[in-house]
C-alpha cells in the first residue's frame, strides 16, 4: 500500500527554542516497493519513518496510507517497526521473542510457536529456538528482530538503520537475507540508511535528504534487476548510482557539518 506524505514538517522545542527537524516534505513510497532513505546525521530520516510508523507525531502536513480505503486508521496499524537497537528480551528465548508480537494480540501458544519456528527456519535459525539472546552472535540476533518484525505480518515494514552496528561481513549476508525477503513478500519498505551502497543494493528508489531542516533534494530510481547481490557492486551501473548519490549527499555532510561547527562555536 502507497503512503504518501504531503508537506509533512516536525519542529521540536519551543517559542524560544525551536530544532526544525523535517521541513514540507512531500513524496510518495510507492505499493511493494523498496525505498531507501539516505542523508547526513540529523536530517530527519529516521523521524519521518517514525512519523509513519505512528510512533511519533507531527506538527504539520499530512500522511496518508493505502488512499481512501483506509480512512480514518490510525498511523501505525499497517506497519511494524525495526530499529538498529534491537530491544529483545535477554530473558526470553529465541522463539518467544519471535512470537511477542502475537502473544500481545492474544493469540494462542500452539499458533504463535508454529508461525514462530516457520520464520526461524527461513532466516537461517533452526535449532535456536530454545536459545536466549545474549547466547547469539550480533548476526543471529539481527535475524531474530528481522523474524519478529516479519511475524506480524504488516504490509508495511520500517527499518531505521538495521545493520548499521554490524560488522561488515555480517551486514553483506543479512542485506542479502533482506533482499531474499522482500523478492518473496513484497512488502512496502522505508529503510533509513547511512550507506550509499546499501541503499542502492537493497532499494528500488533512494530518497536523498538535505541537512536540516531535513527536505526531499532528490529521489533517484533504481532499475537494477533483482535478485541482486554484491556481485553487482562492480558493475558499471552500480558504480553511475554510486556517484550519483555520493555527489548528492556529499555536498549535505558538509552542510551538516558547517551547522554543527556554528552551534559550538
Amino acid at each position: 500500500m502507497d503512503i504518501v506524505v504531503d508537506n509533512l514538517s516536525q519542529v521540536f522545542g519551543d517559542s524560544s527554542h525551536q530544532v526544525v527537524a523535517l521541513d514540507r516534505v512531500s513524496h510518495r513510497f510507492p505499493s511493494q516497493r523498496f525505498s531507501c532513505i539516505l542523508g547526513p546525521s540529523g536530517c530527519g530520516k529516521s523521524t519521518m519513518i517514525q512519523i509513519v510508523g505512528g510512533i511519533e507525531p507531527f506538527t504539520g502536513g499530512s500522511v496518508t496510507i493505502g488512499g481512501q480505503d483506509q480512512a480514518g486508521q490510525p498511523l501505525g496499524s499497517h506497519s511494524v517497526m525495526m530499529w538498529q537497537h534491537l530491544n529483545l528480551f535477554p530473558w526470553r528465548t529465541v522463539i518467544d521473542n519471535v512470537a511477542f508480537g502475537l502473544e500481545m494480540q492474544g493469540v494462542g501458544k500452539s499458533e504463535r510457536y508454529e508461525k514462530a519456528t516457520r520464520l526461524l527456519a527461513s532466516v537461517g535459525l533452526r535449532g535456536f529456538e530454545r536459545h536466549r539472546p545474549p547466547q547469539l552472535s550480533g548476526g543471529m540476533r539481527q535475524r531474530v528482530a528481522l523474524a519478529r518484525a516479519l511475524i506480524m505480518e504488516r504490509p508495511i515494514m520500517l527499518m531505521d538503520e538495521p545493520f548499521g552496528a554490524l560488522d561488515a561481513q555480517t551486514k553483506i549476508v543479512m542485506q542479502e537475507e533482506l533482499a531474499r525477503i522482500y523478492e518473496r513478500s513484497k512488502m512496502t519498505v522505508l529503510f533509513v540508511t547511512h550507506a550509499i551502497d546499501e541503499a542502492i543494493l537493497l532499494g528500488d528508489e533512494v530518497v536523498v535528504m538535505t541537512a536540516r531542516p531535513g527536505r526531499i533534494k532528490e529521489v533517484i530510481k533504481v532499475d537494477l534487476p533483482r535478485p541482486r547481490s554484491q556481485d553487482m557492486v562492480n558493475t558499471p551501473e552500480f558504480g553511475r548510482l554510486y556517484d550519483r548519490a555520493l555527489h548528492l549527499i556529499r555536498e549535505e555532510v558538509l552542510s551538516s557539518m558547517r551547522q554543527q561547527e556554528e552551534m559550538a562555536g
